[in-house]
């Protein structure tokens, strides 16, 4: 005879159980009806056997690529060096005058723009200009495109574009030597 004192957690898992099996067996509800209103239970008749749907093959997680971090020490690097980025960035400006930060900014701005370009081709994702109306077909590229605002349904989607992406077609990064310790991006300078 099965335990009258089962606990929450035993009792919870006995509704779930119940609950799917009345949904997928005709008989039950009108025995269980029978049993609440303390009818006795009709003889349980077998249910058929039938074989179990196979599983649905599960298709195996995308494999996750090791992003190298020396490439991205080397172009930050190159941002500090060319752009003074992690010092402007690093920096307190709560101190300075908007006329200063707008005048210091531009010259990072120029620096990162000139460093972006020397050693990367960036290309917009999208050639139509932000605004103009698109239609996307079953199949879009999601890590080209990515959807925003209202999304609901399936593809066809029909939107305007607000943002035309980049994409990197072409990266030139110099060439490190074996021993060149990559985490310093800016050496420390003592002036003599």
């Amino acid at each position: 005879m099965p335990d009258p004192n089962l606990s929450f957690f035993g009792r919870l898992s006995l509704a779930m159980g119940t609950f799917f099996a009345i949904l997928g067996n005709r008989e039950l509800p009108a025995g269980i009806q029978r049993l609440r209103a303390g009818e006795p239970a009709a003889p349980a008749t077998p249910a058929p056997v039938t074989a179990p749907a196979p599983a649905p093959v599960a298709e195996p997680a995308p494999a996750l690529k090791e992003a190298s971090p020396v490439a991205a020490l080397q172009l930050l690097g190159l941002l500090q060096r060319d752009a003074r980025f992690v010092d402007f960035v690093e920096e307190d400006i709560t101190r300075y005058a908007d006329a200063e930060i707008g005048a210091a900014a531009r010259l990072v701005h120029d620096g990162c723009r000139a460093v972006l370009r020397e050693h990367f081709t960036i290309r917009p994702v999208r050639e139509e200009a932000e605004g103009s109306r698109v239609t996307l077909a079953d199949g879009f590229d999601a890590s080209a495109i990515r959807l925003t605002g209202n999304v609901v349904g399936s593809a066809p989607f029909h939107g305007a574009i607000s943002h035309r992406g980049w994409k990197v077609e072409e990266v030139r990064l110099p060439r490190l030597a074996e021993r060149h310790d990559a985490s310093v991006i800016a050496p420390a300078e003592v002036e003599l």
